[in-house]
């Protein structure tokens, strides 16, 4: 995996371009990650418990909008049911490309498998455990509720989904107090005020986060009928959802 430090925003840009997952970030994803989402290694961790738990036997694991495999990485070392499978799937050829290399350069019983493809065509079957690791807040809105009515039926039944996001509160006042606590977490962590508010208009228009309470009624609708948050941290937060 790629150690680069993230500058890509360091510097005045003329036009801001739309943020994407092209290979520019695929070499500084570690360190982006890293210095912007608070929490992320308890998520993943986190992970990593929740699929040795809930992983059954025979049966197979997604995780969707793979990035550079972090989630598959943690979840290959953890399961320990017999004859899984990983599927890691990623839009971004760059990103499924680095993932397959990334994951695979490590030994592990649960084998996995890289795909690059749109997760909402992807086929999905058989699974009991699977994670969509901020990924859904790139999504189009309209097809969110569609792609959680087909991960519920994907899964076998006592399976678990586990769902990290950016969210944003209702109330404006605490919105931006959550703001400006998220933005003083990436100044902490060496960002400057240029970078951030470069980084928030590459963002603004491709990474379209709901509130709390869309999550969970689009995981009713989908027919989940167990789900809670177990992770926030400022405006970050994890659910599981078990069928």
């Amino acid at each position: 995996m790629a150690n680069d430090k993230d500058l890509i925003y360091s510097s005045p840009q003329a036009k801001v371009e739309d943020f994407r997952f092209d290979a520019r970030v695929v070499e500084v994803f570690p360190d982006m990650i890293k210095r912007s989402v608070p929490g992320y290694n308890t998520i993943i961790e986190t992970i990593g418990q929740l699929s040795e738990r809930y992983a059954q036997d025979n049966t197979n694991i997604y995780d969707l909008g793979c990035s550079l495999g972090a989630a598959s990485l943690v979840m290959r070392q953890k399961i320990k049911a017999d004859n899984c499978k990983i599927i890691a799937i990623d839009n971004s050829p760059e990103m499924a490309e680095r993932c397959d290399i990334h994951v695979n350069a490590f030994k592990a019983d649960t084998p996995c498998e890289v795909k690059q493809g749109d997760i909402l065509v992807e086929d999905m079957h058989n699974a009991s455990v699977i994670v969509l690791n901020f990924t859904l807040q790139f999504i189009d809105p309209e097809k969110r509720q569609e792609l959680m009515d087909k991960i519920a039926k994907a899964l076998v039944p006592g399976g678990i989904f586990i769902l990290s996001e950016k969210i944003y509160d209702q109330d404006v006042v605490c919105k931006d107090l959550l703001n400006d606590l998220h933005h003083n977490f990436k100044r902490a962590n060496g960002y400057s005020d240029l970078e951030i508010a470069q980084k928030r208009t590459a963002i603004e228009n491709v990474m379209l986060p709901d509130h709390l309470e869309i999550h969970l009624q689009r995981l009713s609708s989908a027919g989940f009928n167990h789900a809670t948050p177990w992770f926030q941290c400022f405006n970050f937060f994890s659910l599981i959802a078990i069928k």
